[in-house]
């Protein structure tokens, strides 16, 4: 047998932040813990503007899956300048071909401190983006600079792979019904899913790892992010808890049946429970490789 070699797959210098949706953007009171202290208001968004080292850095705020990016920006633009920040940059395409002539983007990218993907449909930033110049050129300053990239709800479900784009509560443990594709690939082997506890959303992501005990899913509460540092290494920040799906130890399950109609059946998925300060080592099962 050949003798193995040392992988040369780069350790990503840049830090990912990646929001379960609706964090506190300055309005009403921090959500307080069962403890005397309280959470920090604007806490997941100044953990943003804090990951970059910088005092005032340049943000570029996307809401290209959104259709009402103008109404998104501005919540978002009036959070910053609370927390004294100027250079809040706004980027918005409704299409394709908008991505592909936008001849300012690339340079304002190379410019920006901070990237910041916004919700609305997370199949709009894989089909407007994916395979750009834009995210190939975004890819390589995640891995060799310093820079911070952000997403909230479906800007955060977007960043991982495999991505999920559809199946609700309400078909959730049936087999086969939760739909799921590539996503942007910032984390590979890692399934997002946002507003995890609020909208109900365990079984669906179970069965994401179900079908490929290779991925972990993370469903992340609202309020709520993890910071990956490194590639890997996650830390919790926010208001309530991420849910860890490790699929490795799966003994059984009905994926013989998995498309008949059925509600989906697993034995031996563990699941683990975290929240603000807990740290987490994302696992890799598969070789890294070019």
């Amino acid at each position: 047998m050949a003798e193995r070699s040392i992988s040369s797959c780069p350790v990503p210098r840049g830090v990912l932040l990646i929001i379960g949706g609706a964090e506190n953007k300055g309005e009403g009171e921090a959500k307080k813990k069962q403890t005397p202290s309280d959470f920090e208001r604007l806490q997941v968004l100044k953990t943003f503007i804090a990951l970059t080292g910088k005092e005032n850095p340049v943000i570029e705020v996307f809401t290209s899956a959104s259709s009402q990016g103008d109404e998104s920006f501005e919540d978002y633009k009036k959070a910053f300048e609370e927390l004294k920040i100027t250079n809040v940059g706004h980027v918005h395409h409704n299409s394709r071909k908008e991505v592909i002539e936008d001849t300012a983007l690339l340079d304002r990218m190379e410019k920006a401190d901070g990237i910041f993907l916004a919700g609305g449909d997370q199949l709009k930033y894989t089909f407007k983006y994916g395979g750009t110049p834009f995210l190939t050129r975004l890819k390589e300053r995640y891995i060799y600079e310093d820079v911070v990239v952000a997403g909230t709800s479906a800007g955060a479900m977007a960043m991982s792979t495999p991505m999920i784009y559809a199946g609700n509560s309400e078909v959730q443990e049936i087999g086969g019904m939760i739909k799921v594709t590539t996503g942007l690939e910032f984390l590979k082997d890692v399934c997002i899913d946002t507003h995890f506890v609020q909208r109900g959303r365990f079984v669906r992501m179970a069965q994401v790892v179900f079908t490929n005990p290779t991925c972990i899913g993370m469903g992340i509460e609202e309020d709520t992010a993890i910071i990956v540092r490194n590639g890997l290494d996650v830390e919790v920040i926010g208001t309530g808890t991420i849910i860890i799906l490790d699929g490795h130890e799966i003994s059984e399950g009905n994926i013989a049946d998995f498309t008949s109609d059925k509600p989906v059946s697993i034995r031996d998925l563990r699941m683990h429970i975290l929240s603000d300060g807990n740290k987490y080592k994302i696992i890799q099962s598969n070789p890294p490789h070019v």
